[in-house]
């Protein structure tokens, strides 16, 4: 049996470390100032995006703690090393919007019911402010790879689209005088929100019930490797990932050749478009019995 696997992803890891970290401060400040801002102007939308954003801001600080546990390699308690860990940032992040995002709901309710008077001037000055830090925090976080980073990007990217819709009500409010529309606002923000949360849990719950990642079809998959020379065929192949980005593959294979480590890193490279990372191989004889064939 022999495995191969890339060590090209720890910069990458770093990266994203240090990504999370800048949209940590840049989030946190602007908390501070939406929170006196939201009560000044009187903005159920504004206090309930502040509420998201502290709660992004948590959700960034766990995250970035745990993308630096990932970054530990293998030891006698995780034979995989630590990368798992990126994901329970994830689920943290989803948790704390859940909750807040039911609580603006509850709010935005009351709201409507009883509609309040908000200064649209100061109102329409936070949303720029806030459109250019959540800007800049989502542009730090655009390119990453993993899903922690890209579960945060995802609401960074709603607080941009917030601010966004924050400013256009603002610059309706100034003309016409309709203060239900900030409380529709949070309800319409809020909503996106648990949709994403959706989102997101269901795409780190597959990764912890090993499922085959996206983009892989392992049918497909199973094809390309039989169709090599010196490939008899094919059994037991599995594939997972450990964080959405790091994939790995176990598989049997069939073969007469007497060069197994040249058949290994063709094989090997023949997997790197899938993004499989860490590949173990069991090479067998086409007359020996496997257990695990009709698997």
């Amino acid at each position: 049996m022999t495995h191969t696997h890339s060590h090209a992803h720890a910069h990458d890891h770093n990266n994203t470390t240090g990504n999370i970290k800048i949209a940590f401060f840049l989030n946190s400040i602007f908390v501070v100032i939406e929170l006196i801002g939201g009560i000044f102007t009187n903005s159920i939308a504004i206090l309930s995006d502040a509420l998201h954003d502290f709660g992004d801001c948590l959700s960034l600080a766990v995250a970035w703690a745990l993308q630096k546990k990932a970054l530990k390699k293998r030891d006698k308690f995780y034979s995989y090393g630590y990368k798992r860990f990126s994901l329970l940032g994830s689920v943290f992040l989803s948790g704390v919007l859940f909750l807040s995002s039911v609580f603006v709901i509850i709010e935005a309710v009351k709201r409507i019911q009883d509609p309040q008077s908000v200064k649209a001037e100061e109102m329409l000055i936070l949303a720029i402010v806030g459109v250019i830090i959540n800007g800049a925090a989502a542009l730090k976080l655009k390119k990453g790879d993993s899903l922690n980073e890209k579960a945060v990007f995802i609401h960074i990217m709603e607080d941009v689209l917030g601010w966004i819709s924050v400013l256009i009500v603002s610059i309706v409010m100034m003309f016409v005088n309709i203060h239900i529309l900030d409380p529709i606002l949070s309800l319409a923000i809020s909503m996106w929100v648990l949709f994403n949360v959706y989102t997101n849990l269901k795409a780190t719950f597959r990764i912890f019930l090993q499922a085959i990642p996206d983009g892989v079809d392992i049918d497909e998959l199973k094809k390309l490797l039989e169709s090599q020379e010196d490939v008899d065929s094919i059994h037991d192949l599995h594939v997972w990932t450990m964080d959405g980005n790091f994939h790995v593959m176990t598989l049997h294979v069939v073969t007469c050749s007497n060069d197994k480590e040249l058949l290994k890193e063709k094989l090997r490279t023949l997997v790197e478009p899938f993004k499989i990372k860490h590949i173990t191989i069991e090479f067998e004889n086409s007359n020996e019995h496997c257990i695990y064939n009709t698997l």
